[in-house]
């Protein structure tokens, strides 16, 4: 599966324990915020790139809380380094 730069950073933050939090307008995702588990702002993620994972089922949503990394997208994540001293 070819997985952009931006969407490898997400599913890393999301496979780390990070969330999407989102909010919606009627039946459609208008805001969301990629929080990651330490309660930081990741700022790569923005709407289209939330788009392209969920159209690509790398994240899910269950019951209406926030999006988390799916079964999928943790076998599709490269591993990366962890930059936690």
């Amino acid at each position: 599966m070819n997985i952009s730069r931006t969407e490898q950073r997400v599913l890393h933050v999301l496979a780390l324990g990070g969330r999407i939090n989102h909010s919606r307008n009627g039946t459609k995702v208008d805001a969301i915020l990629c929080v990651t588990r330490d309660g930081l702002i990741l700022s790569d993620c923005t709407l289209p790139v939330f788009q392209r994972l969920r159209r690509k089922r790398l994240i899910a949503s269950s019951g209406g809380g926030p999006y988390r990394i799916s079964r999928l997208g943790r076998l599709s994540v490269r591993a990366q380094v962890d930059n936690q001293g």
